[in-house]
């Protein structure tokens, strides 16, 4: 029923910002009591937790990439956004957006985007 669709470049540029949007249909990114967050995974290693915006619009974020990323939403398009800033080769990843629910499982996926950051 609920399904999600990660948008945005394919390439970056080092030191630009990344940026996506995931779009979300069969449900309201403002159902409680739900998270929607972003997780990536480069090649040949595991997946990466990267932040979520809450229901009611709180925002969380990796200690590790929190000086980074920034996770904000449109609630009329029904849409949420990444921008990562300043990124390096090593941000080369697939990156995908998935639902949280309360009890911290992830219920559903979007397919993922490779991002490749090169000049």
């Amino acid at each position: 029923q609920v399904q999600l669709q990660e948008s945005g470049p394919g390439l970056v540029k080092p030191s630009q910002t990344l940026s996506l949007t995931c779009t979300v249909s069969g449900g309201s990114i403002t159902t409680s009591y739900y998270y929607w967050s972003w997780i990536r995974q480069p090649p040949g290693k595991g997946l990466e937790w990267m932040g979520a915006i809450a229901y009611e619009g709180s925002n969380y974020y990796s200690p590790s990439l929190k000086s980074r990323t920034s996770i904000s939403r449109d609630t009329s398009k029904n849409q949420f956004s990444l921008q990562l800033s300043s990124v390096t080769p090593e941000d080369t990843a697939v990156y995908y957006c998935a639902r949280i629910t309360v009890a911290g499982s992830y219920d559903y996926w979007g397919q993922g985007t490779q991002v490749t950051v090169s000049s």
